[in-house]
């Protein structure tokens, strides 16, 4: 049975038609009436004005004396003069102003004079140290207009304004509903053809962050007249309804067509990846958006399409990200079909920001825990080239990213690890690192778009690691080796060895699991292959490639490959046999001008203390040298 998208509208022209809709049917938010000391996070439905001034009478700004400034002049050291205790009235900070008074002396500035009078070294004028009224505040003085967020600050104001219960917008409740016969709750201990429900939680993180509150519904099963019976529910409960999952083209996809019969289904495919299988409906004079069931296709919508929901709700402008200007660190290539939305981390560089694009999976949710942007490439664009300065929307604070130390090249655990030391240790950045390969480590460190980068590097001719490399590639210099880790890299394979690998030769008559082009150890397969008179095309799954060690495993592990070529504390982690190989040299290439860095010197007095070592021991497979 053939199935097809209703649409492929540009996102803008999505959002513009969905919006219209939406303000036809009246879709807006309600109001209703909270104690100011609730209110902090809600938004303003109508203009707050002050009831009193504030202060609301003349108050003393320090702990003194109240005294009328006529009495005081003349005062100086020469000249001092002295005040009865008729001329004046002993006030703490706060206190009102006596009838008759006009000015505070501090304390500071007494001298006792004997028989409770006082001596002042310099005059007083009019109002010194005198909060007088509506100094802060005037009654009737604007304290926020509509829409406003109240802050803790703000909530204060208004307090302080004589209000103490203010008209908000009610949070909108949105629904969840999770679909799919697959689905099920979270669990340690998932079937095979089990899918852990996360997305709604996730959902809820990010209402949370507009502003709404979530209502999730049971996981609904992948029955037309269950879902339907499920929106029909959120409907009466909530203001806007999403369902996750069932918006795509498949057999099992009802939620346009449920839309459609209970309402209007105005968008069904926006051209934007990913996210393409979006549903924008109404039913009832309330959204009801179909979600995609990749969690980073749902977590796009939810910030280009929901966000807008719910801001519209409160009747206040769509939230905009910042952004930045960025150097990108690997090219890009894209579709014109699509505007494209490509996750990145960033990481200050030499004194500029460098963008390393993330992977573009839609369902790789760990891209999006990675990531510190979004790099959106448009429409009619085919790609980007590497080293193009590109506009990055911030996904975490700037100064965060500022203070991030910027790890590529090979992949190993132990720089997570490390990673994890540092963040116990209380250090002051974060580190972030991505996994291209040691190639990929020369690459960056050579272009200046990393601070450092794991290399293990077989010179085939010479049987030497990195230092011919960094010679041939880096020639002027500019980067040194610096100590890492020896480590053993063996063969990778099932328990039990139900194969009987002995040897590389053996990889003739098993599936085999490789790394990257430009991986170290993809280095070392291709020089074991040809030391063993193996051609590529006689492996199957040569060209089946995985970014790191642990991702060899994991497949190895679920049965998808026989062998793969790894680390031994990959193969320890995934309770794998190990045929080692060959113990190598695994070092981080460093640019001279960062040796210095405290955050880089700060990385090696981790890998040098005695507690990371005992930590290796632990992960197994590791040597000092």
């Amino acid at each position: 049975m053939k199935h097809s998208y209703l649409n492929n509208l540009p996102l803008d022209e999505a959002i513009r038609r969905y919006e219209t809709h939406l303000k036809a049917v009246g879709f807006a938010g309600s109001a209703e009436t909270v104690r100011v000391t609730d209110a902090c996070g809600r938004i303003l439905k109508s203009a707050a004005y002050a009831q009193i001034c504030a202060p609301h009478y003349n108050a003393s700004a320090m702990d003194g004396v109240a005294v009328q400034a006529a009495r005081t002049f003349g005062a100086s050291e020469r000249t001092p003069v002295t005040l009865l205790p008729s001329d004046y009235t002993v006030v703490d900070t706060g206190d009102p102003i006596p009838e008759g008074c006009d000015a505070v002396i501090m304390v500071e500035d007494l001298i006792e004079a004997g028989d409770d009078r006082l001596q002042i070294l310099s005059a007083a004028y009019p109002w010194q140290n005198v909060r007088q009224v509506g100094e802060d505040l005037c009654m009737g003085d604007m304290i926020a207009p509509s829409g406003t967020l109240l802050t803790p600050a703000l909530c204060g104001a208004l307090l302080a304004g004589g209000i103490t219960e203010i008209e908000v917008y009610k949070q909108p409740t949105v629904g969840v509903i999770p679909t799919g016969d697959e689905i099920v709750a979270p669990t340690s201990n998932p079937g095979k053809g089990e899918i852990i429900e996360f997305n709604s939680t996730v959902f809820k993180g990010m209402l949370a962050g507009y502003g709404a509150q979530t209502k999730v519904y049971p996981i609904t099963r992948d029955k037309k007249e269950e879902i339907r019976a499920a929106v029909e529910t959120a409907l009466r409960d909530c203001d806007i309804v999403l369902v996750s999952a069932g918006s795509s083209a498949g057999r099992d996809d009802y939620t346009s067509e449920i839309i459609d019969a209970l309402g209007t289904v105005l968008v069904h495919g926006i051209a934007i990846k990913p996210g393409k299988p979006a549903v924008l409906g109404e039913a009832c004079g309330k959204p009801v958006v179909g979600m995609p069931g990749y969690p980073v296709s749902a977590i796009v919508i939810m910030e280009e399409i929901v966000s807008r929901l719910v801001a519209m709700y409160f009747g206040v402008p769509a939230l905009r990200r910042e952004t930045v200007r960025a150097t990108l660190t690997k090219k890009i290539v894209s579709s014109l079909k699509y505007t494209e939305y490509v996750r990145v981390s960033l990481g200050r560089i030499g004194g500029r920001l460098s963008a390393a694009p993330l992977s573009r999976g839609a369902g790789v949710i760990t891209s999006f825990t990675k990531a510190d942007g979004l790099l959106v490439v448009a429409q009619n664009c085919e790609g980007i080239e590497a080293g193009e300065e590109v506009e990055i929307r911030l996904q975490r604070p700037l100064s965060e990213i500022e203070n991030t130390l910027i790890v590529t090249g090979s992949h190993d655990p132990l720089i997570d690890e490390a990673a994890d030391f540092l963040a116990r240790r209380g250090a002051p950045f974060r580190v972030c690192s991505t996994h291209v390969g040691s190639m990929g480590a020369i690459y960056a460190v050579r272009d200046g778009l990393a601070h450092m980068g794991g290399i293990h590097l077989l010179d085939t001719e010479t049987g030497e690691y990195n230092r011919p490399y960094i010679e041939k590639y880096i020639p002027d210099g500019h980067a040194v080796a610096v100590k890492g880790v020896g480590r053993t890299q063996g063969l990778m394979v099932q328990k039990g060895n139900p194969h009987g690998i002995q040897t590389f030769a053996d990889l003739r008559r098993v599936r085999y699991v490789n790394r990257q082009r430009g991986a170290g150890t993809r280095i070392l397969c291709d020089y074991l292959l040809k030391q063993n008179g193996i051609a590529p095309d006689e492996i199957d799954g040569y060209r089946n490639e995985e970014f790191t060690h642990t991702a060899v495993a994991a497949l190895i592990a679920a049965g998808n490959a026989d062998a793969g070529l790894g680390i031994y504390s990959a193969a320890k982690m995934y309770d794998l046999d190990f045929i080692p190989i060959c113990k190598e040299t695994y070092e981080f290439l460093v640019d001279k001008q960062y040796l210095d860095d405290p955050m880089i010197q700060a990385f090696f007095d981790v890998l040098r203390s005695a507690e990371f070592q005992a930590r290796l021991q632990e992960l197994g497979g590791y040597t000092e040298d």
